[in-house]
């Protein structure tokens, strides 16, 4: 007889990561709302490329539904709600889909149920906003008739090396045998090891600060590129030569997109204001790594300026439009803010990215993707470092006249006209 069940809601990286793991152990059920989705991960394909046919055929306890069941066996379930968060266009919280699956986890909550929240909020948003959707849902009462926790993942989408298993986790439950429930069944698959926080608040503040700490050190060197720039210094020679230094912290600047990084302080941000305070650091780092696009965009017009390359209907191309390498991740991804403003200049854009979803593309951003490298380019910029781009040889798609940037500054130096 089944005494427990897991039932993981949302099913992205996070998820379906923890579904699988729990799945070779233990009876456990995968949500998603995505038809499309579900049909692929029963036929062993993730979209994503971070589960290989084998691990699914090892979670042999796991299966796929597009909606929670109803617990007709009166097992006891722990709930894992795994959904992305993100941000209205005005920079403030958007947790639209994480209150609706709150409110389905309600919908099917019985008494002694546990639900541990993954996805990325703010401090108290837990207990303040989504328990009071879990008791209106459900009836019950928080703390008497069902528990939370809260455990920030960190998966790293594309990363190989670390990955859920042997990453430590950050644990925490709404009471204290709450908290050593949630810690114990966390530790019969995360092999790295586990951390009990004191709280649920100070666990969800702590996957904020991983995330803040990233981005200000990131916008550093951000503004660093924008300085040097103006002084005509080569901000990756200069970095090199601190770097000696045994304890600079190699930071790179860059384009900071993605659904954490470039995501997560505004929700820093918006929960300080509530208290009166309006983060000068955190808010600043963010402008700075917004305008980053904005920045590349115009290095390269100053480059085409320079070398007497007419800018109007010039063909540029751009490599990569994912927010990291050798992942097909497109959320955030800032390499949309280049093709725009280069745009605007008059410039004609192709970007050509095998590892991103040609549909959702031109859904997301309206851009239509190009199959192949064809034709011969004025401009090049290596925006995304994918394994495959470093098969491409430049002087067949180049022209003889030509402006070839390097926006991962990971090119051989010599080939290169710029990089940040």
């Amino acid at each position: 007889m089944v005494l427990m069940e897991i039932v993981i809601v949302g099913l992205g990286y996070v998820g379906l990561s923890l579904a699988i793991e729990f799945g070779k152990k233990l009876t456990t059920i995968g949500v998603d709302l995505d038809d499309t989705r579900i049909s692929q991960l029963k036929a062993m394909y993730d979209k994503n490329c971070e589960i290989s046919e084998q691990e699914f055929t090892d979670a042999s306890m796991l299966k796929f539904l597009t909606e929670i069941p109803e617990n007709n066996n009166c097992v006891s379930r722990f709930y894992f709600i795994t959904v992305p968060t993100d941000v209205y266009p005005d920079k403030t919280p958007d947790f639209t889909v994480l209150y609706k699956a709150t409110n389905d986890v309600g919908e099917k909550l019985k008494k002694n149920d546990i639900v541990i929240f993954e996805s990325t909020v703010y401090p108290g948003c837990t207990e303040d906003d989504c328990v009071p959707i879990l008791e209106k849902a459900s009836g019950l009462r928080f703390n008497d008739d069902f528990f939370c926790g809260y455990s920030p993942e960190r998966i790293n989408p594309g990363d190989k090396k670390n990955r859920l298993t042997n990453i430590l986790k950050i644990t925490s439950g709404s009471t204290p045998d709450v908290a050593k429930k949630i810690d114990k069944l966390y530790r019969t698959i995360i092999l790295g090891g586990t951390y009990s926080a004191p709280s649920i608040k100070i666990a969800e503040a702590a996957k904020l600060i991983e995330n803040c700490q990233r981005d200000v050190n990131i916008s550093f060197m951000n503004e660093l590129a924008l300085i040097f720039d103006g002084m005509d210094l080569d901000t990756q020679e200069v970095l090199k030569a601190a770097g000696t230094k045994w304890n600079f912290l190699n930071f790179q600047p860059g384009l900071v997109g993605g659904h954490c990084i470039g995501v997560d302080p505004y929700f820093m941000i918006h929960k300080a204001k509530k208290f009166g305070y309006s983060p000068s650091l955190i808010g600043s780092g963010r402008n700075i790594n917004d305008k980053m696009g904005s920045f590349v965009a115009n290095k390269v017009i100053k480059l085409m300026v320079k070398k007497n390359i007419t800018i109007k209907r010039a063909k540029a191309l751009i490599l990569g439009i994912t927010f990291k390498e050798n992942c097909p991740d497109i959320r955030n991804t800032k390499v949309v803010d280049i093709y725009a403003e280069l745009k605007e200049f008059g410039l004609e854009v192709d970007i050509y990215d095998p590892w991103a979803d040609k549909d959702e593309v031109l859904e997301e951003y309206e851009i239509k993707l190009i199959a192949e490298i064809k034709e011969e380019y004025d401009v090049v910029l290596h925006a995304v470092s994918h394994q495959v781009f470093t098969e491409i040889d430049f002087k067949e798609i180049l022209k003889s006249e030509h402006v070839l940037f390097d926006v991962k500054s990971t090119l051989d130096r010599n080939i290169v006209d710029g990089r940040l």
